[in-house]
């Protein structure tokens, strides 16, 4: 998969870049200096640059814009939205103090637990029919305040709790448990969980393919989500290619 993507910040520029057709105690924010012996993550240049940028608008803004709670998810399946999200919590992790936990609320098709190379042998399809808290089924990964929640072992029931009260009960115990929750969601082709997950967190971001995504639909979504008061956080466009090198695209 192509990492080259462009964080969209208004709602015109996405269309018009789209082919036709309980609360924690808040977190601290990292001075520059405290980052030097941080780990390298798997990303540079551009990507890395973009990723960045989709932190701090996202989570490191000050006053009460800031988000703390956010859902990713694309318009199609293979947008690369497990990527993105997986990158974005690794990277605000290195930047502040609180806890950061992703959770991969895709049961269809589980792919977080493949972004860390950890198994996905217990996790959130568990903690929806098991007791304790919600804690016990995080795995905390290479960063001391970084944790996953895993798929884990998903059936025909467990679909069916993802819109339930139970689920509800087991997000607000990941909001009380952790500074930051980022939720890995189906992509809007397959369900309508995005929706569902949306109204439970502080917004959604929408995660686009370049010359795929189309136009229409991706309007079609934003009015869903507007009419069903879900913030559109903002809108990423994945695996998009450049007609010049990216070294002189970046001296533009």
């Amino acid at each position: 998969m192509s990492k080259n993507f462009e964080l969209l910040y208004q709602m015109q520029k996405t269309q018009e870049m789209l082919p036709s057709d309980t609360e924690p105690i808040p977190a601290t924010v990292l001075p520059t200096e405290a980052l030097t012996n941080t780990p390298t993550l798997e990303i540079d240049g551009m990507a890395r640059d973009e990723i960045s940028k989709l932190v701090h608008r996202l989570f490191l803004l000050p006053g009460t814009d800031a988000a703390r709670h956010v859902v990713f998810t694309g318009m199609d399946t293979g947008d690369g939205c497990s990527w993105i999200c997986a990158r974005v919590g690794e990277l605000l992790a290195s930047q502040v103090t609180g806890s950061v936990c992703i959770v991969d609320c895709n049961l269809r098709a589980p792919s977080l637990h493949r972004q860390f190379n950890v198994e996905n042998h217990y996790g959130l399809s568990d903690a929806l029919v098991g007791d304790g808290p919600i804690r016990q089924y995080a795995q905390q990964l290479s960063r001391w305040n970084l944790w996953l929640v895993s798929c884990g072992a998903s059936n025909d029931s467990c679909q069916e709790l993802l819109t339930s009260d139970r689920m509800r009960m087991r997000i607000s115990e990941l909001r009380s448990q952790f500074n930051y929750v980022l939720m890995d969601v189906a992509s809007f082709n397959a369900c309508n969980h995005a929706m569902v997950f949306g109204g439970l967190a502080d917004g959604v971001v929408l995660v686009l393919k370049a010359n795929s995504t189309r136009r229409d639909a991706t309007r079609e979504t934003m009015q869903q989500l507007q009419a069903s008061n879900i913030r559109l956080l903002g809108a990423v466009l994945n695996q998009r290619t450049f007609p010049i090198p990216e070294r002189i695209y970046n001296k533009l």
